[in-house]
């Protein structure tokens, strides 16, 4: 989003939606919803649909600012026609007991005016010591360094701390990926983000898994990182799991 407004003079404007439903928070071009962008955000619920990001452990709106898991208000969204999917015969599984709310399966947050900010697909947020990490935070800081060309992180078991972090990192040459870059992007998460959700590890690779749509596959990485019996050593490059 930088690179395009400083080399093509014009503003990506990020939007959120899922099959189901279609675009469902937007930051919209037409006068009556264009607003700012505010870096990060995804944007605000479009017209015709009422979003909340909900509590982890209950099925009530947070605060602002209050990470939780993005939902849709189904009694106030005269546009949300999705009712189950067909075949299913536990149609209302996306769905609070209550049918109020359609549970996205991502986690985010909104500020105070309802800008809404993607952390994670749920099943991919890392529990760390009672923090609870969305891989897209880290990774977005690890992506800035002028080395790497892609990068993504999963949790994986910690006896103490429940889980860690390790990245998984696709260099633009793969001859650097030494212990002194990997002490360079561990270094480059803690001051950009937070020094407690840097990765323990870095794994540089060739590849990472994805899906035909281009969709980092993390529970691959999970599935290799769970089958591999002596972890890596952060600099050394074990082989791609692409």
């Amino acid at each position: 989003m930088t690179w395009s407004k400083a080399a093509l003079g014009t503003e990506v404007r990020d939007h959120y939606g899922q099959t189901e439903h279609g675009m469902i928070i937007v930051n919209g071009r037409h006068d009556d919803v264009r607003t700012e962008v505010r870096p990060g955000s995804m944007g605000q619920p479009l017209p015709g649909f009422s979003c909340a990001v909900l509590h982890d452990d209950r099925d009530e709106p947070t605060a602002a600012g209050t990470p939780g898991r993005i939902a849709v208000d189904m009694t106030a969204s005269p546009l949300a026609h999705f009712t189950g999917y067909h075949g299913d015969p536990d149609t209302t599984r996306r769905f609070t007991p209550d049918g109020r709310w359609w549970l996205t399966g991502d986690g985010g947050y909104a500020d105070a005016d309802e800008n809404y900010f993607f952390s994670a697909r749920d099943d991919d947020v890392i529990i760390m010591a009672g923090y609870r990490i969305g891989p897209f935070d880290v990774e977005s800081v690890l992506v800035t360094h002028d080395q790497v060309s892609e990068a993504t992180v999963i949790g994986v078991p910690d006896e103490l701390r429940g889980e860690v972090i390790e990245a998984f990192v696709v260099l633009r040459d793969p001859s650097r990926g030494t212990e002194e870059l990997a002490g360079e992007l561990q270094q480059l998460v803690k001051d950009k983000f937070a020094a407690h959700a840097y990765p323990r590890r870095v794994h540089f690779v060739d590849a990472l898994p994805k899906t035909p749509s281009g969709k980092v596959q993390r529970y691959l990485l999970r599935q290799q990182r769970a089958e591999t019996a002596t972890p890596s050593s952060r600099g050394t490059q074990p082989d791609s799991p692409g």
